[in-house]
């Protein structure tokens, strides 16, 4: 039974809409100069219901779009096998982080929708690979991450790119969670974090920072075998939102006793880290003896990393077919041709750029079958995030947000 929430009661939340453009604009199917954000405050269940009291009439029309949920998620959830797949992901995820599952319960309940279709959204592939052995899309799904690291320029770019259909169905939370107890495996009493989400999902799966000075962006990674009773990447990028330095990170990542039952990569730094500045990329594959693969590499001063969604450096057999990887292979050609980045501007251009014949690295083209649908660049040395909803080599920031450390 979920939680009860009195909405008589003064809610601790305000949305606000960060948009642009003439006085009456219409047209869902095109691309919106408009982000959404809420600030929240209360405990798991309270703000998820927030977010989804706030959002539902967004997570209900994408709940009827999404295709990979009403062609392949739910008529697998319908079969035995399907449905003993969601029970097993689901109890073991209760068991390492329940609070993330009164999260989402609280933004099913706040959006009036069905709590199993939000999280079968968070299994993604989990169900057709582990009941069918194949992926619901054969699309070039996927983002584009880039690290620099030179005197002065200090910045992770981020471009956030999924099916069209996800195309204006996203927003911000900004959320501070306060807890009487410690909560899930790792004992977490306080969060406090800003993250861009598809409608009806946890933050942590795009881009994003905490109040500790972690700031993140993800990477989609495509490994052919993903298993059930494991922790889907959803939730440990979500768990990873509460992780106060640099070695609580890893072991969120690597999330010892159970370990992912898919894969991605991160990219992060924390602002406030002894000595220089340095960045990391952490590929994440599916567990082996009950623990996330994972490889690092990290970038010091004068050095940069770029990542798309093709496993680099651990060895994981990714999907046998699949455009994900063609896509990935033709961005990072083009970003190499562009040579090593080294500011910001360097940033927006290969962001920005469309020269790919069929996988550009911006994603905008009408017959494109994956939309860029943000663009993100975290300034360490200002300590803002920058945010565009349409190609920054062409258009100015919706909006630039301060990154709030706590004291």
């Amino acid at each position: 039974m979920s939680p009860s929430v009195n909405i008589l009661k003064r809610r601790q939340a305000i949305p606000v809409i960060f948009t642009r453009g003439t006085h009456y604009e219409v047209g869902f199917d095109v691309r919106r100069q408009a982000i959404p954000v809420i600030f929240t405050r209360g405990t798991h269940y309270e703000v998820g219901f927030d977010v989804g009291r706030t959002f539902g009439a967004l997570i209900r029309e994408f709940l009827t779009l999404s295709e990979p949920l009403n062609s392949t998620y739910l008529p697998m959830y319908n079969t035995s096998e399907g449905r003993q797949v969601y029970n097993e992901t689901l109890e073991s995820v209760r068991t390492s982080f329940p609070q993330y599952i009164r999260e989402l319960e609280g933004t099913a309940d706040g959006a009036q929708v069905e709590f199993h279709k939000l999280f079968l959204l968070h299994m993604d592939d989990i169900t057709p690979k582990a009941v069918a052995g194949r992926n619901s899309v054969d699309q070039p799904i996927g983002c584009t991450s880039i690290c620099v690291n030179q005197p002065g320029q200090e910045f992770i770019g981020h471009n956030e790119d999924t099916l069209p259909e996800v195309l204006n169905f996203f927003y911000l939370v900004s959320a501070h969670i306060i807890c009487d107890e410690p909560q899930g495996k790792y004992g977490v009493k306080e969060e406090r974090f800003t993250s861009l989400c598809y409608a009806g999902h946890l933050p942590g799966y795009t881009m994003g920072y905490n109040h500790h000075g972690l700031i993140f962006t993800i990477n989609t990674l495509s490994a052919d075998t993903l298993y059930s009773g494991k922790t889907p990447r959803h939730f440990i990028t979500r768990a990873l939102l509460s992780a106060d330095n640099y070695s609580q990170a890893l072991n969120v990542i690597k999330d010892t006793g159970v370990g992912a039952a898919d894969g991605c990569s991160i990219n992060m730094t924390f602002l406030r880290q002894e000595g220089s500045r340095v960045f990391h990329n952490i590929e994440m594959g599916p567990a082996k003896n009950n623990e996330s693969q994972i490889d690092i590499k990290s970038a010091s001063p004068g050095e940069y990393l770029t990542h798309c969604n093709k496993y680099i450096r651990l060895k994981v057999p990714e999907v046998s077919s699949g455009l994900i990887l063609d896509s990935s292979i033709e961005r990072m050609v083009v970003l190499k041709k562009m040579g090593e980045p080294k500011s910001r501007g360097d940033i927006i251009n290969m962001l920005g750029d469309e020269s790919a014949k069929t996988h550009p690295v911006f994603r905008n083209r009408r017959d494109d079958a994956i939309k860029t649908i943000a663009v993100g660049i975290f300034d360490c040395i200002a300590r803002t995030w920058t945010l565009y909803s349409d190609n920054p080599k062409h258009n100015e920031p919706l909006f630039v947000l301060p990154l709030v450390l706590r004291d």
